[in-house]
């Protein structure tokens, strides 16, 4: 007779969890089925080998999974970055926490009303643009691939970067320790197949940038004018200055609609 006691019940709860954590992350990328088709084989595996006994199959499937699992480390590389990457974020808040480092505050109303404010009005004009907010998650590597700019937040200053005859306007800009760190920053592009076709390249970077950290992405459209935010790989489309106003003063409210 085979023992099942409650360390087993967590066991099982536990490795439940960490699978259905993994089908989140996938889900939000294009590897969602890929990674459906892993389980189905891994589960195949089990009962060839384990429940059938069926020496040759299960042999041929040992091999496999052996081999694969370098195969799939290379397969699904940037879903395992983003999947340690949230571990170490919500890590890091819990010491946060607990005083151990410094907390980041929700940004203070005179960083978000200049944003709200340049977004608003470059809105009314269908002025595209892309503005990052970064968070725990460092942005240094695309700051750098733009322009320096260090200077403190300005809706002025932010809507002539984003007007359509400078040099600036196509890229991001970077908003770090309440300044506008740079501008003309190269993002990566989200290339997942379910975004809406009307969405362009501005809406695929800022998805991309909050796929890779915990950024929080403002998007202009620049042929509706509509303001939307991308923010934990989801976006958040149409929003009125007060919903963005709202978003920015704690974005981790989003996490629950």
């Amino acid at each position: 007779m085979i023992a099942f006691d409650f360390k087993d019940l967590i066991d099982i709860l536990l490795v439940a969890g960490l699978l259905f954590y993994l089908y989140k992350v996938m889900k939000q990328s294009s590897a969602g089925n890929i990674f459906q088709g892993i389980l189905i084989f891994v589960i195949v595996w089990i009962v060839v080998s384990s429940l059938f006994k069926m020496r040759l199959l299960g042999t041929i499937m040992d091999k496999l999974i052996s081999v694969g699992a370098l195969a799939l480390v290379v397969l699904f590389q940037e879903e395992l970055r983003r999947f340690f990457s949230n571990i170490g974020t919500r890590q890091s808040r819990f010491f946060s926490w607990r005083g151990l480092f410094h907390k980041q505050a929700s940004s203070p109303r005179e960083q978000i009303m200049p944003i709200v404010m340049a977004c608003m009005a470059m809105s009314k004009k269908k002025v595209g643009a892309l503005i990052v907010m970064e968070r725990q998650v460092a942005l240094g590597e695309y700051a750098g691939s733009g322009e320096t700019i260090n200077a403190d937040i300005n809706s002025a200053l932010i809507e002539n970067i984003f007007f359509k005859n400078s040099p600036l306007h196509d890229g991001a800009m970077i908003v770090s320790r309440g300044r506008i760190r740079a501008a003309g920053c190269i993002l990566p592009v989200a290339h997942d197949t379910d975004i809406p076709k009307n969405l362009g390249l501005r809406h695929r970077a800022a998805l991309g940038i909050s796929q890779k950290s915990d950024a929080l992405a403002i998007v202009v459209s620049e042929e509706t004018g509509n303001i939307s935010v991308a923010y934990d790989g989801r976006f958040h489309l149409g929003l009125t200055a007060d919903a963005l106003e709202s978003i920015l003063a704690g974005p981790d409210t989003l996490r629950a609609n």
